[in-house]
């Protein structure tokens, strides 16, 4: 009898590390949003990729923030620190390209592991050869790595090698999920993360950041035999004046943020969507443990 592997894969490193691209690439779905701006991923999601002989659940997590703002970034570094108490296989995942190390506190927690942890040097086609084998060196002086990969988790490159890697460091067990579960989150979660990414996409400056989406009504239905899903959604402002960028001159902005969103969403699902976007002002939300509670931040 042949044995079935299964285990936890967490990714970690700093914002913009291209952690997010790199899980849907070892996917092949898209379980995260992927913006060049940073902090975009604000939630630990779980993807699972499964075949006859193994179950890999895939984690992303928030990069880690050296210095926080407010209370919304120290409850996305406590979901990073989440990382080290059920992994069976720790992704670190660096920029070539950008000049971040990793955090102090970070290291100490990854020297008292005892699992296999990969450094995985991200974004290799923006960078040369020479530079390359620099930065290894340098960060084979930093700790001692199970084993060192290079990526570039847009043009999947190094991918698959990584991949086979991970599955086979997998210790022997049972499948934690259904085998035809993609993710342990609910569809109207990555229906609020669709419309997230849309935001950064069309909004500049302090808006992203200061912005919240939560899917308050999804229903399914059915109409001359083909399935419609309408779906509310609030978007959380914490100022006047970000209402009114958000909205848009007679409301023209907010009219494209759903036009996008919806063709997303459409595409995702795989069927017809009705949306409706309306957008509110709850001042300092990002500091309020309350309103941190009931976005899913806080337990």
């Amino acid at each position: 009898m042949s044995t079935h592997r299964s285990g936890f894969i967490n990714i970690i490193g700093k914002p913009n590390a291209g952690k997010s691209s790199l899980m849907n690439a070892l996917l092949g779905e898209k379980m995260c949003i992927i913006s060049s701006k940073p902090q975009t991923t604000r939630h630990r999601i779980f993807g699972i990729m499964n075949d006859e002989g193994y179950q890999a659940v895939f984690s992303d997590t928030p990069g880690y923030i050296t210095s926080t703002s407010y209370k919304m970034q120290e409850a996305m570094n406590k979901q990073v620190l989440t990382i080290f108490e059920d992994a069976d296989v720790i992704l670190m995942v660096h920029d070539v390209a950008g000049t971040e190390s990793i955090d102090k506190r970070v290291m100490k927690r990854l020297a008292k592991m005892e699992v296999p942890i990969f450094l995985v040097l991200n974004k290799i086609d923006l960078v040369d050869k020479t530079r390359l084998e620099e930065i290894e060196v340098e960060w084979k002086e930093k700790f001692d790595w199970t084993k060192i990969f290079r990526t570039s988790a847009l043009e999947k490159t190094g991918v698959e090698s990584l991949k086979q890697e991970i599955i086979d460091a997998l210790p022997e067990g049972p499948a934690y999920y259904p085998k035809d579960q993609l993710s342990d989150r609910p569809q109207r979660f990555f229906v609020s993360e669709i419309i997230r990414e849309n935001i950064l996409d069309l909004y500049h400056q302090e808006i992203p950041y200061a912005s919240e989406v939560i899917v308050t009504e999804y229903k399914e239905k059915e109409k001359n035999g083909k399935a419609i899903v309408h779906i509310y959604a609030q978007i959380f402002v914490m100022r006047k004046s970000q209402k009114m960028i958000m909205l848009g001159k007679g409301g023209s902005a907010i009219k494209q943020l759903g036009i996008e969103s919806r063709k997303d969403i459409e595409s995702y699902l795989g069927c017809q969507v009705f949306l409706e976007l309306y957008v509110k002002i709850r001042e300092k939300w990002r500091d309020d443990d309350r309103t941190l509670k009931s976005f899913g931040y806080l337990q």
